[in-house]
């Protein structure tokens, strides 16, 4: 027990906490690996056998307890491998990591080597094995004998074409085993478990350990002393030093960033840049950022750890916080179902095609395939802001290290160790080499290459000198990185050697490419502090209402960006890693800051000093990364200025005779000498003081702040998912675990849904919802696009979830079309049947206007289908989502879908979420939530397709006026456009015309052309409905149109609104909230000089408060966010509209009487004033006063122009003409003083007239005066003809 404790008093400060064998272990002898999936039809040397841990010192570390499974299973994730003398036995080495609960990292780096079965036992079962597979499979010897172990690397099928045929391989070739002639090997692994990842030093370590167990004469002391020495002895190096410690043969070097510095990172990212290239590793990047689903595929691990630690490492401040597995052992394929973000690495079988790989869910799937330097990628979403600059920046850094940005060379790497006697390894690496020249040639593919690498990329194929090189390598098989090593041995500075060289020019590169990355976050995030809501007074309080709670000013941050950055950043600031990122900088008023965040916080603040910038000016302008050089200096320092050296192994206390060595085979080692640490180190017994000393502040500290797993319970709950699901656990595989691991999954997504949709309620709701106490109002277009993106990612998780089979890209679309495929079948088969349905047809058509949509899933899907833009399921999917979230049928349409309980038995397993009847329940209430508000997320997405109208004009039935003998037009005017004017065929008064879309509708202009006996024309209202997505507009008119009618018009500009669905059309619709702004409602407003107009009397403050109104309107509507200002049409010209409230101004006071039956209107009044004022004019009255001078001809400018357009709008219609473009040029409240002034008012008004009160006209103008603040455009229908 003593041991334990003494190894574990210095544990957190050690550089490695175990040291473990694995291999076969010869008590149990050959056990299949059902897990890893058994194939009997393979020779037995193919199969997979069950890997045992052989053993692990010390046993236990208290800080990381050892989990024997997962490391077991990490170390040979393929289980046991075997090979016969013939085959290659080439070690591999390949790293792998153990998340924890509480997100807490383990590395372990694995050596695997070839060591002789001697075993009587295991030879005689192989052999029996291959009699019995010989006896099944008489036809079928394989020709190439390697077996899809851990250790086949990409060479693997090259090294066969190679290995050296000689009689005894006979039976070997032709993947047989023959134990008189054949010598069998097994795969054996040691690896070192680290709390840090120094992968050079470990792989450097390892190889000299495997080094002394081949080498001739033994090493210089017993294995033990070094393995003693690494576990015990040597340190973790402290922030910003460098420590050296002895391997078995050379010393080795390791350094650690300081405190202010990026943090350690190992692998190298020059290999991950050479692997994919720089434009798809940027937009690998993207996809990470974004938390969408990524999958790795590579034949090698050590490929796969390296892309996967590569692409976290440069997410720098921000952590991945999901499920992450960059190598994912066979047992464990049913986690690529999972319906959360990951980021997973799969081993490729040799030879498998990617076609040949079933994946549940691809439609928001990055997958990687990292040996053929390709990536494929998710539809549409959004680009890294500045994109392009980006990869110009990071290829010059590659080409200043000789890597090509292109993707696809070959790595350069160190040999792993030198040849091991015995082994067999002639020209391989000519071959390979061979093979990478060959990909890069034809590696164009990749597109990846911009202006500047194309002409280092010629420059380097015009160089004879190089070309010639090049020819010569494949010539004779020399390997081009060898050729380069030779090189750096002789350049070699300071004494060092070509491994240690091309180590620090690995370390200089990486600090270089991570800070090319972390400067573009300190630019876009430089002023991210100022929008953190900090609202808890204390810890506690604020971890028990994280949910509840707003800790980030997303719609203020957004307002503060550049305009490109929008796309990128609104989907971004939704992720979880930005939530946790927001978290720990909220925390850190109460905490010792995360690290990350301490290190980000610094460089923001010295980025302030050296750039006093105006948070306001935020600009997209490309700064460079400016401090290259000092972060490749600060290493190059550390390693040529070794801070600290550790113990030097020495000789232990160890009984004689055992552990004898024996060239080729791994001794057992003496286990009680390896499981206690030196007592009398000063070094541990510093740490262990430092140890007391950290206790006891951590038991002061305790009454202050939360207990810690109380703590980490909130934390748990408070983030939403996939948090405990970091990384599956290992060892326990039962169906029990896998189910409940299901259920987690189904709460999870339960609990996004609802959040989800909570967040696009309140945001939707805007200022209602912050009065409600639901945080921040606002939502831009650009925000409310990102929350449906999320959605329906969200949809297509949760549709992937537990499917039997997939088919197609989009699990969801598959579905459907499933759906779809049944539904028609049974249509068929009722059309087939005669059966009437005739009554429920007649009942629809009653209604008024317009016979009623029928809501269906199968024609939405037809509308989706018949859209040519749309070209795959994914995007199919997408618009069909969209399309019902408008029409407020998405909880229908899927409630309907899945009620079809057959087919989804048919489609999904048992633990699938759709198959969980009360959480379907709750997910399908949750979206019925979202029909309480408004989307128009299909029509402003889809902009290009074409749309069928319905327009219905409506006449006032009772003055039997239906019949006209005139040919009526009508034009239909939306925020997208106009359809264009459209002839309706006489006395039918109703039509479909199909028009690009529209946008949501403004105006209608509606007209006749005057002919035949019967022209005059009393129209109630028109409708017009968008036939796919239901939306209906009502335009109220309730005025005549003729001459000699009314005021004359013979067209006439309407002003739409959103009609209310009925409510027996509309059931399982939900209700609907009201408009934003109000447009004019079924009571239109009708000249109070016209008919029905005349009871109607405003008293004269109600008029003021009427003018008020509509002018506080269009300043709120120029306040908004440009994406959500509606329509300014209404504000102007709709039922509680400006020309609304001024002509009842103009009205009040006005001497209406009918002169011989003729109705007077208010622009009579303004023609004969502005015939009094040119006459005046003529006669000089009013030359005297300049400025007034021009008002004056402005007025008789603009009237004339009105009267003199080809448009017969009407009196009323001019009015409206007038006061629009008064309002438009700033020129109302120069004109109203004219009129006030102008003799004729005498005649017209009535003393008590409010535009005959002085105190009343200086107040109007008081307030029109307000909108000369804003550029106001009027639409196209309310200004065609009019020439200015």
């Amino acid at each position: 027990m003593s041991g334990t404790n003494a190894a574990s008093g210095a544990a957190p400060c050690r550089f490695a906490h175990y040291f473990v064998i694995c291999g076969i272990d010869t008590e149990t002898g050959l056990e299949p690996d059902e897990l890893a999936g058994e194939n009997f039809e393979q020779s037995p040397l193919k199969r997979t056998f069950k890997s045992k841990v052989l053993a692990h010192y010390p046993e236990n570390v208290e800080w990381n307890p050892f989990d024997q499974d997962a490391v077991n299973m990490l170390c040979m994730p393929k289980g046991l491998s075997f090979r016969t003398q013939a085959d290659s036995r080439e070690p591999q080495f390949h790293s792998f990591l153990i998340t924890r609960e509480d997100g807490s990292r383990t590395y372990g780096f694995v050596h695997t080597f070839y060591e002789e079965v001697t075993s009587p036992q295991i030879c005689s079962a192989m052999q029996t094995l291959y009699q019995m597979y010989q006896a099944e499979n008489p036809s079928s010897a394989s020709p190439s004998s390697s077996s899809s172990s851990s250790m086949d690397s990409l060479a693997s099928s090259l090294d066969e074409a190679d290995s050296p045929s000689s009689s005894s391989c006979r039976s070997a070739a032709c993947g047989g085993y023959d134990a008189s002639r054949d010598t069998l090997f097994v795969s054996k692994a040691l690896c070192l478990i680290t709390p840090m990842p120094f992968m050079h030093a470990c792989r450097r370590f390892l190889s000299q350990v495997h080094r002394a167990v081949t080498a001739a004469s033994p090493p210089p002391l017993p294995l033990e002393s070094y393995v003693h020495n690494i576990l015990y002895e040597v340190p973790l190096p402290p922030p910003g030093r460098s420590l050296k410690f002895h391997g078995v043969y050379e010393p080795i070097v390791c350094q650690r960033p300081g405190p202010g510095e990026l943090p350690l990172a190992d692998f190298p990212l020059g290999q991950t840049f050479t692997l994919l290239g720089v434009e798809n590793l940027v937009h690998l990047f993207n996809c990470t950022l974004l938390e969408m689903q990524i999958l790795l595929y590579s034949q090698d691990y050590q490929r796969l750890m390296t892309v996967a630690e590569g692409i976290t490492t440069l997410l720098f401040p921000f952590q991945w916080q999901h499920v992450y597995v960059p190598i994912l052992p066979a047992s464990l394929l049913h986690f690529l179902d999972a319906p959360v973000p990951y980021l997973m690495g799969l081993q490729s079988k040799e030879g498998t095609d990617r076609s040949k790989l079933e994946l549940p869910q691809e439609a928001n799937l990055c997958f990687v395939d990292i040996d053929n330097h390709c990536i494929e990628l998710p539809e549409d979403f959004p680009q890294f802001p500045n994109k392009p600059e980006l990869i110009q920046e990071l290829s010059e850094v590659l080409l200043r290290y000789g890597i090509s940005p292109v993707g696809g060379a070959p790595p350069t790497s160190v040999p792993t160790s030198t040849t091991t006697p015995g082994s067999v390894s002639t020209r391989h690496p000519g071959l390979k080499s061979q093979q990478a020249l060959r990909e890069l040639e034809d590696d164009g593919r990749n597109g990846n290459l911009g202006g500047e690498q194309l002409a280092v990329l010629e420059l380097l194929q015009g160089n004879a000198t190089l070309e010639r090189l090049q020819a010569l390598a494949k010539r004779t098989g020399v390997r081009v990185e060898a050729l380069r090593g030779v090189g750096g041995e002789g350049e070699a500075q300071g004494g060092r050697t070509a491994v240690e060289e091309e180590e620090l020019r690995n370390a200089k590169l990486n600090v270089q490419l991570r800070e090319v990355f972390a400067s573009r976050f300190t630019m876009m995030f430089a002023d991210y502090e100022a929008f953190v809501i900090h609202s808890a007074p204390d810890l506690e309080s604020w971890l028990t209402n994280r949910e509840q709670m707003h800790n980030f000013d997303k719609a203020s941050f957004l307002s503060d960006q550049p305009e490109p950055y929008l796309p990128f950043l609104s989907h971004f600031i939704e992720t979880q890693m930005f939530a946790t990122f927001i978290d720990n900088k909220i925390m850190s008023q109460w905490e010792e800051k995360e690290p990350l965040l301490r290190v980000f916080d610094g460089r923001i603040d010295k980025a302030r000093l050296y750039n006093v910038r105006a948070p306001s000016l935020r600009s997209s302008n490309y700064q460079r990364c400016t401090i290259l050089k000092e972060s490749a200096q600060a290493i190059e320092q550390r390693l040529l200025k070794i801070d600290h050296t550790a113990i030097h192994p020495h000789l232990l206390d160890m009984k004689i005779g055992q552990g004898k060595y024996e060239q080729g085979f791994f001794p057992k080692l003496q286990s009680d000498v390896l499981s206690v640490g030196p007592t009398n180190n000063k070094w541990s017994n510093r740490t262990a003081t430092a140890q007391r000393r950290k206790d006891r502040h951590r038991q002061q500290t305790e009454h202050l702040t939360l207990d810690n797993d109380l703590k980490e319970k909130y934390m748990q709950e408070a983030r939403i998912l996939g948090k405990n699901l970091r990384q599956p656990k290992l060892s326990d595989l039962s169906p029990a675990v896998i189910a409940q691991t299901n259920w987690k999954f189904v709460e999870g997504l339960l609990k996004e849904c609802r959040m989800k949709t909570k967040r696009m309620l309140v945001e939707k709701m805007g200022r209602e919802a912050v009065e409600l106490g639901h945080g921040e109002a606002n939502i831009t277009g650009l925000e409310e696009n990102t929350l449906i993106a999320s959605l329906c990612d969200l949809l297509e998780r949760i549709w992937s979830h537990g499917l039997q089979v997939k088919q197609g890209k989009s699990a969801l679309w598959s579905h459907l079309l499933h759906y779809q495929a049944r539904e028609e079948k049974l249509e068929q088969q009722q059309a087939e049947s005669p059966v009437s349905s005739g009554p429920e047809r007649r009942k629809s058509e009653s209604s008024i206007g317009m016979p009623s949509l029928r809501a269906s899933v199968i024609q939405d899907m037809r509308h989706i289908q018949s859209m040519g833009e749309i070209k795959t399921d994914v995007g199919r999917a997408r618009a069909w989502i969209r399309l019902s979230l408008e029409k407020k049928l998405l909880s229908q349409h899927l409630k309907r879908l899945l009620s079809r309980q057959a087919l989804t038995k048919k489609l999904y397993k048992r633990y699938a979420f759709l198959r969980c009847e009360e959480e379907k329940e709750q997910f399908l209430f949750h979206l019925l939530s979202l029909n309480t508000v408004d989307y128009f997320c299909f029509t402003s997405v889809f902009t290009t397709i074409m749309i069928p109208y319905r327009a219905v004009i409506i006449p006032i039935k009772k003055l039997s006026n239906a019949m006209t003998t005139s040919n009526p037009w009508v034009c239909v005017s939306g925020e997208l456009g106009d359809s264009g004017v459209r002839q309706i065929t006489k006395n039918v008064l109703e039509m479909t015309f199909d028009c690009q879309n529209l946008g949501k509708l403004t105006t209608v202009q509606l007209g006749h052309d005057n002919s035949g006996l019967l022209a005059k024309w009393l129209v109630d209202c028109v409708m017009v409905r968008n036939e796919i997505t239901g939306h209906t507009y009502k335009f109220p008119c309730g005025r005549w149109l003729g001459k000699g009618v009314d005021d004359g018009s013979l067209e006439r500009v309407l002003i739409g609104e959103l009609a209310l669905p009925n409510a027996d059309e509309d059931s399982g619709r939900g209700c609907r909230t009201p408009d934003m702004q109000h447009s004019p409602g079924q009571t239109r407003r009708v000249s109070i000089t016209s008919m029905g107009g005349r009871g109607y009397k405003p008293t004269s403050a109600q008029i003021q408060e009427a003018i008020g109104e509509a002018v506080n309107s269009i300043c709120k509507h120029f306040h908004k966010p440009e994406k959500e200002r509606g329509s300014l049409t209404i504000l102007l010209c709709g039922e509680v509209g400006l020309v609304g409230a001024l002509e009842q101004f103009f009205h009040n006071g006005f001497k209406s009487a009918r002169l011989f039956q003729k109705t007077v209107f208010v622009w009579d009044f303004v023609e004969k004033a502005v015939a009094y004022m040119e006459s005046a004019d003529q006669m000089g009255d009013m030359q005297e006063t300049a400025p007034l001078g021009l008002t004056c001809v402005s007025l008789c400018h603009y009237v004339s122009a009105i009267n003199s357009s080809p448009r017969n709008i009407g009196k009323d219609g001019k009015f409206q003409l007038l006061v629009c473009l008064g309002a438009r040029d700033r020129l109302l409240i120069q004109w109203l003083p004219l009129l006030v002034e102008c003799p004729v008012i005498q005649r017209m008004y009535e003393e008590s007239a409010l535009l005959r009160d002085r105190t009343t006209v200086n107040d109007l103008i008081a307030v029109l005066q307000t909108l000369h603040d804003f550029p106001i455009t009027l639409e196209a229908s309310l200004v065609k003809g009019i020439d200015l």
